[in-house]
């Protein structure tokens, strides 16, 4: 018989060792499918399952589980695959992955590590405890970090329960730890931000480029976030008034459903009108966020004095506020009030902002 007229033989996925979680795989029509430990007598069983279902022609979901009373449900390992896929989809700004979806797979992976082959209803409060530890010796991460991280952890099997793959019971139970505590943990802490010295910052002005200096002061004047600025355009300013203001549509809390105001009193008024160009949709500081940054750190390091960013300057201005004009006008300078706080402020707080804008911007 010659090859041509020789029947085919259908494919048969491959039963793979998937080494970094220990898992047993099979991947059908591009899509892997996670079946437990590597060589285990559940695994073999659900690998078969799947290949007769594929076979048959019936739908397959990478999540399902059977109906087998001693079926421990999926892995670990499985859930935060299944997590970090919707992560990628769900945390996105302007189409863009946002820097939350990097911390949830650093999060993620000493979970997996420790436990990504045991079921994940087994996940307990010990456990999740053993995997904070495991962050706590890498020294790499501070307290606050870790707890947040916790709480990422959390998210996904949140997100396990919100899709059935796991029992409401396991994340109740994950809910009763509490987060580690100042002075009484193994866990670093960074020392308290504070403002930067008014003569370091003017020291950083001397060495820097004029573009950076004009930005240094507009933050200390504004208290914008350093994306807040780089984003800004003419067109996005309303100069009709005595005090320039400009709201924006894209902002960190956006999400939220915040909304963002810049306020500009007549000292960031004079910086603002050197860089606003004929054609006001461009960026008046048509730069990258890190670059006034590094060149300011930059410029510490030359000087030999402790290093800050536009974030301090941001800290500064905010110490200065608060100082001169109370918590309110800085909750509204900066953006900070949760959104419920500031509808209920939003006109006091608007006419502090402009008078803030007015005496000291």
């Amino acid at each position: 018989m010659s090859d041509a007229s020789r029947p085919s033989t259908p494919h048969i996925p491959g039963y793979l060792h998937h080494k970094s979680t220990g898992q047993a795989r099979v991947r059908i029509n591009g899509e892997d499918f996670y079946l437990g430990p590597y060589g285990s007598e559940a695994s073999r069983r659900k690998y078969g399952e799947l290949i007769a279902q594929h076979a048959s022609g019936l739908p397959l979901d990478p999540f399902q589980t059977t109906d087998d009373e001693d079926d421990p449900g999926i892995s670990i390992a499985v859930l935060v695959l299944g997590y970090q896929k919707h992560a990628e989809l769900y945390y996105r700004k302007n189409g863009k992955v946002t820097d939350e979806f990097g911390c949830i797979r650093s999060a993620l992976a000493p979970l997996t590590e420790l436990y990504g082959t045991i079921p994940a209803g087994d996940f307990g409060p010990l456990a999740l405890k053993a995997v904070r530890q495991k962050m706590v010796d890498s020294g790499k991460k501070c307290r606050r970090y870790i707890n947040m991280s916790i709480g990422r952890i959390r998210r996904c099997f949140r997100w396990g329960v919100e899709n059935e793959l796991i029992e409401p019971a396991v994340l109740q139970k994950l809910e009763a730890i509490a987060p580690l505590m100042a002075g009484r943990t193994e866990a670093k802490d960074h020392a308290p931000r504070k403002p930067v010295p008014l003569e370091n910052i003017e020291l950083v002005k001397t060495k820097v480029p004029q573009r950076t200096r004009d930005m240094i002061e507009l933050w200390l004047l504004c208290g914008a976030r350093p994306g807040e600025l780089v984003k800004l355009t003419a067109a996005m300013i309303d100069r009709s008034k005595d005090i320039w203001v400009a709201k924006l549509d894209d902002h960190k809390t956006v999400h939220r459903g915040k909304e963002r105001t810049l306020y500009f009193g007549p000292k960031a008024q004079l910086i603002l009108r050197r860089y606003i160009k004929s054609d006001e949709t461009l960026r008046l500081f048509p730069i990258r966020r890190a670059t006034a940054s590094n060149a300011m750190k930059q410029a510490c390091t030359t000087l030999g004095i402790p290093r800050f960013t536009a974030h301090w300057l941001r800290h500064t201005a905010a110490t200065r506020i608060r100082e001169e004009f109370g918590l309110d006008a800085v909750q509204v300078i900066l953006g900070h009030a949760h959104a419920n706080t500031s509808e209920i402020y939003a006109a006091l707080n608007g006419e502090k902002a402009v008078q803030v804008a007015r005496d000291a911007g």
